[in-house]
């Protein structure tokens, strides 16, 4: 899967991950490859995932989501 997180001072993190954690409004949620599409709000936390073969964190104050066709494309502050 593509992930692609940005804030207003641009790019946080671009590239290929295995799986990815987000800390949801409704509570958080996994999204693995082939997942269905979904538009999700973003609450404070931090948003956990696999970049080769590492685990990687970047915590956020809110944004959203949007996962498509194996693109995660995430807007934070």
């Amino acid at each position: 899967m593509k992930l692609e997180i940005v804030s207003p001072d641009g790019i946080l993190f671009e590239g290929e991950t295995e799986s990815v954690s987000f800390p949801g409004v409704a509570g958080s949620f996994d999204i693995l490859p082939h997942h269905a599409p979904l538009i999700a709000a973003l609450k404070a936390g931090t948003i956990r995932f696999e970049a080769n073969g590492k685990r990687q964190e970047q915590t956020i104050q809110s944004g959203f989501v949007e996962v498509k066709d194996d693109i995660l494309s995430v807007c934070v502050e």
